[in-house]
């Protein structure tokens, strides 16, 4: 019986999860499915800068989990680029922090666009129900 897997702690989703070519010859192509948490690893190491231990430690798995996540992701990346294919984010084994803050064993990290989003949600007027 394989070990379950474990699950991914992953700051937000993306704003927009589907992404592809702007100009096709009416040509059809399989789109590459990328999930939240290769996502995540491309935006924690390639935009953040975060090393692969350090970005294991946020989300919460091994480093050499990490390292083949982000070794799937990036292939899919310039799959999708290369090839031209549509590039769809969805599904993995995630969960969503609070939107304040992602914690990793040395320090309290929070992505600004999150932390706009949470901030909205409980800044949100409550509806009346009459």
């Amino acid at each position: 019986m394989p070990r379950p897997r474990k699950w991914r702690n992953v700051c937000c989703l993306p704003e927009n999860d589907r992404f592809g070519p702007l100009e096709t010859n009416g040509e059809a192509r399989q789109p590459v499915v990328m999930s939240v948490d290769e996502y995540e690893t491309i935006r924690l190491i390639d935009l953040e800068g975060l090393t692969q231990e350090e970005c294991a430690g946020q989300m919460g798995v091994a480093r050499t989990t990490i390292q083949g996540i982000y070794n799937d992701a990036r292939k899919k990346l310039a799959d999708s680029l290369v090839n031209s294919k549509p590039l769809f984010i969805k599904g993995g084994d995630f969960r969503l922090c609070d939107g304040m803050t992602c914690n990793d064993q040395d320090n309290a990290h929070h992505h600004p666009r999150c932390r706009r989003r949470f901030m909205a949600e409980i800044n949100k007027p409550e509806e009346k129900g009459e």
